[in-house]
């Protein structure tokens, strides 16, 4: 599908694939809670006709590309790649097709849908694909399925599956070799209470099982969040308020820095952790030796 064709399927349609609908409608446009940070003014606007997006608490806006690389903290090829597919985050080299392995859970299908994808079944991780993608993590496989799940689910295109991770919404981070990330609406932070005054807080959930690798332990005796998406932040403020000191341990890049410090905005004791693996991109890379590859600009020659 040529760029054009991308920027053109509407944002409008893929908002309500999210179960995402206007609170106030003024004929060519709609007026929405902003679907990446809290929002309760409803002051996220998509002008139908020229099919973009602005949302006023920011003063961001742009494209339906625009809006994937901010929902999901991708990158601008990456938005493209799942837009083509005509589903969030779906690549054709990265997800496989539905097989009844083990014995498997029913749930209701109706209560978890993402871009027309549907919750068939939800298991034990126990696919050799997967289970190999656990292992090239550098996680234990019995700790992956304390806190994870071998999702199935399904489209118009067929059936897939997954590693899923549960957010507090009820929704499920995906991921599955060779890098895919996804999630099954409605995307949300995910926390784990231990009635600590500490908390921890990481990206995404490989960083999470990384961190109870690196300790050596099934799990903390502090409080947890995982944002699944740094774009989340916000609405993990008011969880983390109530402690008295906070860890993070979110990726080295712009993006993670930035909600280090939006988080230290809120709370005077936050220790950022992500100093400790600064060679790397992220804690699941140090977990796995897999250092971030820095480029050097090249010398111009003197000229004489």
């Amino acid at each position: 599908m040529a760029l054009d064709e991308i920027k053109q399927i509407s944002i409008r349609e893929y908002l309500g694939q999210m179960n995402m609908y206007p609170i106030k409608e003024y004929g060519y446009y709609g007026m929405y809670h902003c679907p990446f940070r809290s929002d309760h003014n409803a002051s996220f606007k998509v002008d139908y006709n020229k099919n973009v997006w602005h949302d006023f608490g920011t003063s961001e806006g742009g494209s339906i590309i625009d809006l994937v690389m901010k929902l999901n903290n991708c990158s601008f090829n990456e938005a493209v790649r799942q837009l083509d597919n005509n589903t969030v985050k779906r690549t054709n080299d990265c997800i496989y097709q539905h097989h009844n392995v083990g014995t498997s859970q029913r749930c209701n299908a109706d209560d978890f849908s993402f871009h027309r994808n549907e919750i068939t079944t939800i298991q034990p991780i126990n696919h050799p694909k997967l289970i190999q993608w656990v292992k090239e993590r550098k996680i234990d496989l019995s700790l992956a399925n304390l806190y994870c799940r071998e999702v199935h689910y399904q489209n118009q295109s067929g059936n897939y599956f997954s590693i899923g991770f549960r957010n507090d919404k009820g929704g499920y981070e995906l991921s599955s070799p060779p890098d895919f990330k996804g999630c099954i609406a409605p995307k949300d932070i995910t926390t784990i209470c231990r009635n600590s005054n500490t908390c921890l807080v990481f990206e995404g959930f490989w960083d999470f099982l990384s961190y109870l690798t690196i300790q050596k332990i099934g799990k903390t005796k502090h409080d947890v969040t995982v944002l699944n998406s740094v774009a989340n932040v916000q609405k993990a403020m008011d969880f983390l308020k109530t402690h008295k000191e906070i860890y993070t341990y979110l990726d080295n890049d712009d993006a993670g820095q930035k909600a280090t410090e939006l988080i230290k905005s809120a709370n005077c004791n936050v220790y950022n952790r992500s100093t400790k693996y600064a060679e790397y991109k992220d804690l699941n890379d140090y977990l796995r030796g897999k250092k971030l590859i820095l480029k050097i600009p090249q010398k111009k020659s003197m000229r004489l």
